[in-house]
């Protein structure tokens, strides 16, 4: 399976080589090859994030001097641009090669739970010992995300009602939401990472919100602060 999709996404970078950068401009090629990857493999919606700015590229490009998450969120184009139409993932990094890669949530398109990393590993081996089966996992320096099937907002605020207690560590990106994809540069700083890659056997898993969360949920509860402190 691995071997198609790689086949097929040569055949795509071929007859893309005319929006390619020209000699001596080329970009990240993996950047690149993840956004397509996302659009045309899995059919997920993606758009690049706006980026770092500055000569030491800390800074956010946005206008927000204070900006909390720098560089790794939309900007222009809007959240409501992002596509899986593979020209269009190509032309955005060939003239923005270092972008983050955003994944808009919702919709068709999964959605994901965050939590501290040391919670979140925890919390997935509470999760492998009762044999639940998981889906993609992204790693940042400082967070988990965990991707799960696609829900609702208001399926999602009917689940967290029945809770005596949620954590504020605990984020959901559902509709509306997007996540940063690797092998995009991380907010806080390193790189963000595949703990789990995508398995394409069988076709892509993803658990339901509802067969993960009491595990998040307790687990963020033991993260530092009582899990009310905000870490990106």
């Amino acid at each position: 399976m691995r071997e198609i999709l790689g086949r097929r996404l040569q055949r795509l970078r071929n007859r893309l080589k005319s929006l390619r950068p020209a000699p001596g401009q080329s970009g990240d090629q993996a950047l690149l090859d993840a956004a397509l990857t996302c659009a045309t493999v899995w059919q997920w919606p993606v758009l690049p994030g706006v980026g770092r700015s500055g000569a030491d590229s800390v800074r956010c490009a946005c206008p927000d001097p204070d900006c909390v998450v720098p560089g790794a969120h939309p900007f222009d184009p809007g959240l409501l641009a992002a596509t899986t139409d593979p020209r269009m993932v190509a032309w955005w990094w060939t003239n923005r090669p270092t972008a983050p890669v955003l994944l808009a949530t919702g919709g068709s398109a999964p959605c994901a739970v965050s939590l501290p990393a040391a919670a979140a590993a925890l919390a997935v081996v509470r999760l492998d010992a009762q044999g639940m089966r998981l889906g993609p996992i992204v790693a940042t320096p400082t967070r988990w995300s965990l991707l799960v099937a696609p829900y609702s907002l208001e399926r999602l605020g009917e689940l967290l009602y029945a809770k005596d207690h949620v954590p504020s560590a605990l984020r959901f990106h559902g509709e509306g939401g997007y996540l940063l994809l690797p092998p995009s540069p991380a907010s806080g700083g390193g790189q963000v990472r595949w703990e789990r890659e995508p398995s394409d056997a069988g076709g892509l898993w993803l658990p339901e919100i509802e067969a993960v969360v009491d595990a998040l949920v307790e687990a963020s509860s033991g993260a530092s602060g009582g899990g009310s402190r905000l870490a990106y």
